[in-house]
């Protein structure tokens, strides 16, 4: 096979018309021609330096399918959700399923699951688990190890999980939002060797002083893109971009084509913007995915221009996979896992004892993963605590999904509902059923229709009730992703019909019993503080 195209040789700097020739799925050579007009870009895919598959709510397959259209052609995938739900059959799940299509994911070994002791999950990876994974082929790097306190306190179990990685040299990914001075510092001479939590550029700029790479991560919840692309200026060798975790509406839409877009509009060296986009993955975990060079695998797109990055089409290893926006990608027949495992509640659940009118508050930030303690007053109703509408006061639960256990009860502020309840058992990291809503009786409703699914999101306004199904691991569907994605849509558009002023409700919602994030969360067990490491009483007395 031959195509003719604008070569964007990213390491030489240069662009330039091409004869590119392919054979048995390798660049076989790339030949200079005299100029032609109207060739379209040539230059290398893009790739996701760090996503939780899961997530989009989607499977590995399906992920792909949309994924492509947007030119990329490779991802660093942590299965940890899969992990917290289901144990090591989940991280199998995700491998198999991934080798069914031609997308070239690169999974790594979950570090923490559970991802701490204060709340429930559904699976564990221990240490010899972390030895089985490590020792695998499939298996490329240590995931994002969350237990930043563990890491820089030397605890045995998790510097066992990290030597093991280093003993089959493969690289460890960090995790450490917030973490300066002294802290960082231990925590890189410990092993994780990047990091996508930074939130401001200072911390940012701290950990790349120390060695660490940073991805510039831009998802449906956490958005650190401005905060952070001025970096490129000056460290474009040490930065990566990622998604970390995208909705499917979002991921039909753009990938990290538009990362690449914004960064070219904010005025940004285009062969340093694709270098991030493109390349340093690669090197850094050691990808066999091409770079356009002669025996490289054929991996590679092309655009239209090199400022919004309009992909004509998208190559894997030879194979066209997407054209002119549709994917070629071939659905694929996918088994269910899951594991789900307790009985219908009753608005009596939910109900709080007041012990005082003063509380605290997990404050939900737009575009945010960090939830700063704010305190506020609730309004009392026969001898219960509800939620305060007109405050933005509104009554959170999380409730365990693999035994039947008390609803754990607290209140947020900023989703702005006005009437009604929304509800997931998309809950990070041990994927709880998470609910907020205005009143007991329709957060016991969207907390039904999600246990008789065993798993989805959904949302409850008087007599409407809208469900999308995720029948895998209660985290994930096997439907067609655009279907998928229009049925998320929907219901999003639902719970901004009830008020919500986010963004992206849902996906705010799934980050609220992620504990490992200060500052306040709420887990199965109770309101946690995220900066004390400990419980912290819902009212203040």
């Amino acid at each position: 096979m031959q195509l003719k195209a604008q070569f964007v040789d990213i390491p030489n700097r240069k662009i330039y018309p091409v004869l590119l020739s392919l054979e048995n799925s390798k660049i076989q050579n790339i030949t200079s021609i005299a100029p032609e007009p109207g060739l379209p870009y040539l230059m290398p895919g893009f790739i996701d330096a760090h996503v939780h598959v899961e997530s989009s709510m989607l499977v590995p397959s399906e992920f792909a399918r949309l994924a492509v259209v947007h030119g990329t052609v490779a991802t660093i995938s942590d299965p940890h959700e899969i992990a917290n739900v289901c144990g090591m059959a989940g991280v199998d799940y995700m491998i198999a399923n991934g080798k069914q299509v031609p997308f070239k994911f690169y999974f790594g070994a979950p570090s923490c699951v559970p991802a701490t002791p204060f709340e429930t999950a559904g699976g564990e990876i221990d240490v010899s688990a972390i030895e089985e994974l490590m020792s695998r082929k499939e298996i490329h790097y240590l995931a994002e190890m969350m237990n930043w306190p563990g890491t820089v306190n030397q605890d045995p179990v998790v510097m066992e999980k990290i030597r093991i990685s280093q003993k089959y040299g493969k690289p460890i990914d960090g995790h450490a939002p917030g973490l300066k001075g002294e802290l960082a510092e231990k925590y890189v001479k410990a092993g994780p060797s990047t990091d996508h939590e930074c939130f401001t550029y200072e911390e940012a700029l701290g950990k790349i002083k120390l060695g660490m790479k940073i991805a510039i991560r831009e998802g449906s919840a956490a958005k650190n893109f401005e905060a952070l692309i001025d970096l490129m200026d000056n460290y474009s060798d040490m930065l990566f971009f990622c998604s970390d975790d995208k909705h499917p509406d979002s991921l039909a839409v753009c990938h990290i084509n538009e990362l690449a877009a914004r960064a070219i509009a904010k005025g940004k060296d285009l062969f340093d913007v694709l270098k991030v986009a493109c390349l340093n993955p690669i090197s850094h975990y050691s990808m066999e995915v091409g770079q356009l060079r002669k025996d490289d695998p054929a991996d590679f797109i092309l655009v239209k221009d090199l400022e919004k990055f309009e992909v004509l089409a998208t190559y894997i290893n030879g194979e066209k996979v997407a054209e002119n926006g549709k994917t070629l990608i071939q659905r694929v027949k996918n088994k269910l896992i899951n594991n789900f495992n307790t009985s219908l509640k009753s608005p009596l659940d939910f109900q709080l004892s007041a012990k005082g009118t003063k509380v605290r508050v997990i404050e939900a930030l737009d575009g945010q993963l960090i939830t700063p303690e704010t305190s506020g007053d609730i309004l009392i109703k026969d001898g219960f605590a509800v939620s305060n509408p007109a405050s933005d006061i509104l009554k959170i639960t999380v409730v365990n999904r693999y035994k039947d256990a008390r609803p754990a009860v607290a209140f947020i502020k900023n989703f702005g509902l006005n009437s009604g309840a929304i509800a997931s058992s998309v809950g990070h990291d041990s994927h709880n059923i998470i609910a907020v809503g205005v009143d007991d009786e329709s957060i016991c409703r969207a907390v039904n229709l999600l246990i008789l699914a065993k798993g989805g999101v959904s949302a409850v306004l008087g007599s409407q009730e809208e469900i999308l199904p995720l029948h895998v691991g209660g985290i994930m569907s096997a439907e067609d992703g655009y279907q998928v994605a229009a049925a998320y849509t929907r219901i999003d558009q639902l719970s901004k019909d009830m008020g919500s002023k986010l963004g992206s409700p849902f996906m705010t919602l799934s980050f609220m019993a992620l504990l490992v994030i200060p500052d306040l969360k709420l887990s199965d067990k109770g309101l946690f503080s995220g900066q004390k490491f400990e419980f912290e009483e819902v009212f203040l007395m």
